[in-house]
């Protein structure tokens, strides 16, 4: 197990001596869109859900987010349908015209092998509308992928966040690598590498991020309820779904 744990932290470096730039950038282009009183609309498919659920209604995150998604997406009620929306053509641009994003909004847009259509659509019709892409995916997973759609997603991205996850996501055992899949790991410290870097360039400009706090410290709810107040009207997953 101790090899498992030098692998992730050597793609942890690998990350970071990447992505440094990139993730200042795209620290500067979300910023820029909060100042402007934009949302960031963040999007992934299958477990690249799992971003777009870190990115959300987060303790320390910012209260400016909307996920941009569709439940077919979702693995959890139908994997192998999952999959299939994914690879369906028509699917990513007819959920960005539904949530109708324009600037000074920002997508994040999550996507390891980046080939599929889902999120090569999502990302191509918030370019095509002027907004602002972050692409959070592996060039290198990218290049051994199945190509699905005609472009990438870095294809059509602002700044392109490098994740360093290896064809194939798996990285033990070493040299025949079949299990312990890394995306998760290295795409939540690349939001987390993301956030710390928005922290320090609002400091740096003197912006209050609007940020959630843990509901279970006190004082939370408070906090929190005058965000809900704020965005609910403008991200509709904030708001009570009659049953």
């Amino acid at each position: 197990m101790t090899d498992l744990g030098d692998r992730v932290r050597s793609l942890l470096d690998d990350l970071d001596a990447r992505s440094a730039p990139a993730i200042r950038a795209a620290a500067e282009l979300l910023l820029d869109a909060i100042e402007a009183d934009g949302i960031v609309h963040a999007a992934g498919a299958g477990h690249s859900l799992t971003l777009v659920c870190e990115t959300f209604y987060r303790a320390g995150g910012v209260a400016p987010v909307r996920p941009l998604w569709d439940p077919s997406v979702l693995p959890l009620a139908d994997a192998l349908g999952s999959t299939e929306a994914e690879r369906r053509p028509g699917l990513g641009r007819s959920v960005v015209q539904n949530a109708a994003p324009t600037p000074p909004d920002v997508a994040v847009v999550f996507s390891t092998s980046g080939r599929n259509p889902y999120p090569v659509e999502i990302a191509q019709e918030c370019a095509a509308r002027g907004m602002a892409v972050i692409a959070v995916t592996s060039p290198d997973a990218s290049v051994r992928a199945d190509a699905r759609a005609e472009t990438r997603l870095a294809d059509h991205a602002t700044v392109v966040i490098d994740t360093a996850v290896p064809p194939g996501d798996v990285v033990y055992p070493l040299g025949s690598p079949h299990t312990a899949a890394v995306s998760t790991i290295l795409a939540s410290y690349a939001w987390s590498r993301l956030l710390a870097e928005l922290d320090d360039l609002a400091t740096a400009r003197g912006v209050d991020l609007p940020r959630w706090v843990s509901a279970n410290i006190p004082g939370g709810d408070a906090v929190n309820e005058r965000l809900l107040a704020r965005y609910r009207d403008r991200i509709p997953e904030l708001s009570p779904r009659p049953m």
